[in-house]
C-alpha cells in the first residue's frame, strides 16, 4: 500500500469512527429510546398545544399576547428586571453538536420553565389550567432523564442559575408579564425541543461501507 493511500484508509477510518462515536447512543437501546422520545414528543405537543388557554386563563393585560406581531414594546426591559433566564439554545444534531449536548439542554430548559412556572404559580389566581401545565412539564422532564439514562448520556449537573424570580414579582403587573414571559418563552423552546425530538426519532444511524 503506497503512502498515498495508507493515509487515506487511516482517514477513512477516523471518519467512520467520529461516525459511530455520533450515531452510538442511538444504537444502545435503540428501540426503547425511540418510544421513550416519542413519548417525549407527545408530551411536548400537549404542553404546546395548551399553552394558550393557559396563558389567556393566567394574564388579562390586553397588551401581552403571544402573537408576536403584537409584542409589547417594553417587554425586553422586564426581561432584564424580572431576571428571567434565557432558554438553552437546541440545533440540529451533528458531529459539532452531538445527542448527549442536545439532551443535556432539553433537560436544562425543561428544568428551567418548571422552576418559573413554581414561581409564577404561587402568585396567579388558581388556575386548573396552569397546575395542569407544569405536570406535563414536569412528567417531560422526567421523560427526557430517561432518554438520557437509555442512550447512556451521563445528565449534566444542573446549572445553579438563581432562577426563583418571586421576590421581584412585587405587584400584578409583574406578575403577569412574568406569567407571559414564562409562557412565550416556553412555547418558543417547546418548538424547538419538538423539532429536535422528531429529527431523533426520524434519524437512522449512518452505516459505514
Amino acid at each position: 500500500m503506497s503512502a498515498p493511500q495508507f493515509y487515506l484508509a487511516v482517514l477513512s477510518l477516523h471518519c467512520c469512527f467520529a461516525t459511530l462515536a455520533f450515531t452510538a447512543p442511538l444504537q444502545g437501546n435503540s428501540m426503547e429510546l425511540k418510544q421513550a422520545v416519542e413519548r417525549g414528543t407527545s408530551l411536548i405537543k400537549k404542553i404546546l398545544n395548551d399553552i394558550p388557554g393557559v396563558h389567556d386563563s393566567c394574564v388579562t393585560i390586553e397588551d401581552l399576547t403571544l402573537d408576536t406581531a403584537k409584542e409589547a414594546k417594553n417587554l425586553e426591559y422586564m426581561v432584564t428586571l424580572l431576571n428571567i433566564p434565557r432558554a438553552p439554545t437546541l440545533k440540529a444534531l451533528s458531529e459539532d453538536f452531538t445527542l448527549e449536548m442536545s439532551l443535556n439542554r432539553i433537560s436544562d430548559g425543561v428544568s428551567l420553565h418548571q422552576r418559573l412556572l413554581t414561581a409564577v404559580k404561587k402568585r396567579v389566581s388558581p388556575s386548573d389550567k396552569l397546575t395542569n401545565l407544569l405536570a406535563d412539564v414536569r412528567d417531560l422532564l422526567a421523560q427526557v432523564q430517561q432518554m438520557q439514562k437509555l442512550a447512556k448520556v451521563p445528565a449534566a449537573s444542573q446549572p445553579q442559575t438563581a432562577t426563583d424570580i418571586s421576590s421581584r414579582l412585587t405587584g400584578d403587573y409583574e406578575v403577569q408579564v412574568a406569567t407571559h414571559l414564562t409562557l412565550k418563552q416556553l412555547q418558543s423552546f417547546g418548538q424547538d425541543i419538538f423539532r429536535t425530538l422528531r429529527h431523533i426519532v426520524l434519524s437512522k444511524p449512518s452505516s459505514s461501507s
